[in-house]
Formats: structure tokens, C-alpha cells, sequence
């Protein structure tokens, strides 16, 4: 097991906050991992995928009175019959007990949630393994994390085994889609999900998918919110303040990970021109971890210049970051457009290299740097 100390932190941090946090992440991701590191000098793991594990929190009082831990574990626990009764039991009544419950969605998306423990949670989402957590995983290569992808099986493993991926979306459905959102159509479902992996960072077109995979819109619009709420893929909204000519409403979508794209893309091995392409997921990982309570967004207008991402900051303070795999391949003509109509804020190029430096690109300041967690 390797230790993920970013995230360890942000759970402890949580709790700070509130008794309970939940901890939710894309199936094999490592939250059972994360979650029995935190628990192991003091905790108690109760995998509730088990029938034993029912019967033991059948009264939950009972349970918590009799508990000699300050840290419980709930894993998967969606599977009980009434998971928030047993949660707000123990938040309410044994606040010194720290609570940990992880799941691969929302709190809110599953039926089975009667209470969505407002106040006394707090979410943590885990992504796959972040560029900046690669030390942490025996110096993993960069390329390897892209091809691989971030998921600590799958990067762990000495070649790319094409049937982790196919295995890991036929599981995803019946584990998680089928269980919390009830959707029957097994071979469409996974034909919409190939789809959006293939398309990833591209702007989203309902319509277009609707047309191209034989599905109604509304069927499309449901299937997205679903792989959304699960982390499965990013969507992200585009920025705009009311000015001519911006997007306003199509949203990019980007697969959650490097090894599945690659993977349904059909990109193996990597070639050259391919990394740029997938930095980019890289680096949207990085600012989603980096700021879970921010919208992270993108910007375009009708001519065609494009922000990779944005982020909106106070006192209409706006970031802007643009991702390239090598420093010679950006070019400032959409930065500066953006800056015509948003004149504050950071301009980040965001690279692999390990170094950091500002240039000034005839008026235009940036800040060239990589990607850390500090």
C-alpha cells in the first residue's frame, strides 16, 4: 500500500468540520486503501458489502456504545438498508467518533439516503493518482501515470492490461449505475460511455449524441448527470459575463481518467502528439483537487479563441490556465482576447517541466509552472 498524504490531510481536515466525512471517489480508486490507513492504529473497517456487517448495525446505538475505536469505517455503505439512520446515530449522538463513509457517488444520489446529514458532514472527492502524488508511488514516470491512467491498479501494473478497463466499465454499471439510478439498457449505457471517453475535452452536444447513438435526448441529458454525480467524467461549464459572442451554454466533457481514454480512443502505445492532449486531463485533476469548493470552468467565444480552464475568483478576480506539453507550443492570442473582456486575474501556462518562471508575451504577463500540491 502507498500512502496519499494530500488526501489523508483533507479527510482529517474534514473532521474538523464535522464528525463525518464522506468520501467519495471512482470505483478502484482507492478509497478503501486511503480509509484503513487512516483507521489503522485506531479505527474500526466495516465493509458493508457484507451481510455480517447488516446484522452487526441493526441497532446502531448499540453499536456505537459498544465501540472501543475513535475512528469507524464505513465502506460501500449505500449497501445497508438505512445508511443515513445508522450515520446521523452516530453524529449526533457520538460526536467524539470520527466517520468515515465512502461510495463511489454523491451522498444524495442514492434513494436509499432519507437525510442528506446536512451539517454534519463534509465531502471529500478522491481522484485518480495526481501528478504530484507520483513520488509517493515509487517515482512512477509521468508517461506511464498518461497511459495507464491514475487509477493505482491499473498504474501500478507493469504493462497496460486492456482487460482492466473492460472489466472496470461492465462492474461500473452494475455496481454502482444499476444500483443507485435503477438504468436497465447494460449495452447502450456503456456505448454512451465509450462515446464520451472518445470525445473527451471536446465541447458537448446533446443533440449530436443523441443523433450519433440512437438515444433520446432526455435519455442522454439523464446518462450524463449519472456518469457526473458517479466522477466518471468532468463537465465543465463555460465562463462568461455577458459579453458578445461568448459560449454560454454548451459544456465540455473530460473523461476521468488518462488510461480510459487512451484506452477507448484506441492510442496504444502513446504517440508524441497525443500527450498534449491528455496533459490537459492531467491538469484538470490537479485544479479539481486543488479547489474542491470552485468552479473550475473554460472559456470560448465565436471566434474560435479558447481558455483551457478558468477559475473564478473573488472581487471578479478570474484565473486563467493554459496547458501545453511543451512552453513552445502556446501561443497568446486567446489569453490576450480573454483579457480584453477580464482584465484581472493570474495567466498560468501550465507545463511537465519541473521549473517556474514569468514571461511577459509582449504585454501579456505569465506564470510558467508545473503542477504541485503545496
Amino acid at each position: 500500500m502507498f500512502d496519499r498524504p494530500f488526501w489523508e490531510k483533507r479527510i482529517k481536515e474534514s473532521w474538523q468540520k464535522a464528525p463525518i466525512v464522506w468520501l467519495s471517489g471512482p470505483r478502484r480508486s482507492g478509497k478503501t486503501t486511503i480509509s484503513k490507513m487512516i483507521g489503522k492504529d485506531d479505527g474500526l473497517y466495516v465493509n458493508c458489502d457484507l451481510p455480517s456487517s447488516a446484522d452487526m448495525l441493526k441497532n446502531p446505538e448499540i453499536f456505537f456504545k459498544d465501540l472501543n475505536k475513535k475512528i469507524v469505517i464505513f465502506d460501500e455503505i449505500h449497501n445497508l438498508k438505512d445508511p443515513s439512520l445508522v450515520l446521523k446515530i452516530g453524529a449526533d449522538n457520538f460526536s467524539h467518533i470520527k466517520i468515515i463513509a465512502t461510495g463511489s457517488s454523491t451522498l444524495a444520489a442514492s434513494h436509499k439516503f432519507r437525510d442528506t446529514l446536512t451539517g454534519r458532514k463534509r465531502d471529500v472527492r478522491l481522484l485518480p493518482v495526481l501528478k504530484a502524488e507520483l513520488a509517493d508511488f515509487g517515482g512512477i514516470s509521468l508517461q506511464k501515470r498518461i497511459y495507464h491512467g491514475g487509477l493505482p491498479p491499473a498504474l501500478l501494473s507493469k504493462e497496460k492490461d486492456n482487460s482492466f478497463y473492460r472489466e472496470w466499465s461492465d462492474s461500473f454499471f452494475s455496481r454502482d449505475i444499476q444500483k443507485l439510478f435503477g438504468f436497465k439498457d447494460w449495452s447502450k449505457f456503456n456505448i454512451f460511455l465509450e462515446y464520451l471517453m472518445k470525445e473527451s475535452g471536446g465541447i458537448f452536444e446533446i443533440s449530436k449524441a443523441s443523433s450519433v447513438l440512437g438515444i433520446s435526448r432526455i435519455t442522454v441529458s439523464s446518462w450524463l448527470r449519472a456518469l457526473e454525480i458517479t466522477g466518471t467524467v468532468n463537465v465543465l461549464r463555460p465562463f462568461f459575463g455577458g459579453k458578445k459572442g461568448e459560449i454560454t451554454k454548451m459544456p465540455k466533457v473530460y473523461g476521468f481518467d488518462t488510461g480510459f481514454v487512451s484506452f477507448f480512443k484506441g492510442w496504444q502505445p502513446l504517440r508524441n502528439t497525443d500527450l498534449g492532449f491528455l496533459w490537459e486531463h492531467i491538469v484538470l485533476d490537479h485544479l479539481l483537487a486543488l479547489n474542491p469548493d470552485k468552479p473550475v470552468r473554460y472559456w470560448r467565444d465565436k471566434s474560435g479563441y479558447e481558455v483551457d480552464f478558468v477559475i473564478p475568483c473573488a472581487d471578479g478576480f478570474v484565473d486563467a490556465y493554459e496547458c501545453k506539453w511543451s512552453p513552445d507550443e502556446f501561443s497568446p492570442s486567446s489569453l490576450k482576447s480573454f483579457r480584453e473582456i477580464y482584465p484581472k486575474g493570474n495567466n498560468y501556462l501550465i507545463t511537465p517541466l519541473e521549473a517556474e518562471y514569468r514571461k511577459d508575451y509582449k504585454g501579456l504577463k505569465v506564470i510558467l509552472k508545473t503542477i504541485s500540491l503545496k
